[in-house]
């Protein structure tokens, strides 16, 4: 059997962005926008859904951004936070992003994740998940979110991973519709 490769192909927009000079991020919200920005302008481009998310250290340096590509690359799993991850880990040459807790990395998310995204933060070795839009906004413009514990974010806590809900909710939520709006896929 012949399979092919699986690489991860970035849209050329961002590749662009992200090269030039970046000053650091220092405050939460500084990064939530920084994400809400990139999942607007994704949706700007065409390349993917309305989610983005990134990876920061302490001092608010973009370790790795990442965007919903599930429509452009055609494969499921490409989702905002998994490309973060993905890349951080890439990055950083390790699977274990606490680097054996001696590194303590955020998660920024425009969204809550669904129950693939929340599957892989534990693992992913991220001390903080901030995230903009809920679940339940998510679900009303029509994604299937798949099955979540209830209290997700206690079980996260309970692993050692702050969670901060709700930051620019609003903004957040002005994304995902936009996207309903302009008929974007829902999936």
């Amino acid at each position: 059997m012949d399979l092919p490769e699986l690489r991860i192909r970035l849209p050329q927009w961002l590749l662009d962005q992200l090269g030039g000079a970046w000053e650091p991020l220092p405050s939460a919200e500084a990064q939530m926008r920084f994400v809400i920005a990139l999942a607007r302008e994704n949706i700007r481009q065409g390349s993917g859904g309305p989610f983005a998310a990134a990876v920061f250290d302490p001092q608010g340096n973009l370790v790795a951004p990442g965007l919903n590509i599930v429509t452009s690359s055609r494969c499921s799993i490409m989702h905002a936070e998994m490309l973060a991850l993905a890349l951080a880990q890439q990055r950083l040459g390790s699977h274990d992003l606490s680097d054996g807790g001696r590194r303590h990395l955020t998660l920024v998310a425009s969204a809550e994740p669904c129950a693939m995204c929340l599957g892989a933060i534990p693992w992913s070795g991220v001390a903080r998940l901030v995230v903009g839009a809920r679940d339940e906004d998510v679900r009303a413009i029509g994604f299937d979110e798949g099955a979540k514990p209830e209290h997700w974010s206690a079980a996260l806590a309970s692993r050692g991973i702050e969670v901060e809900r709700d930051l620019l909710r609003a903004e957040a939520i002005a994304v995902l519709r936009a996207y309903s709006e302009a008929g974007g896929a829902i999936y």
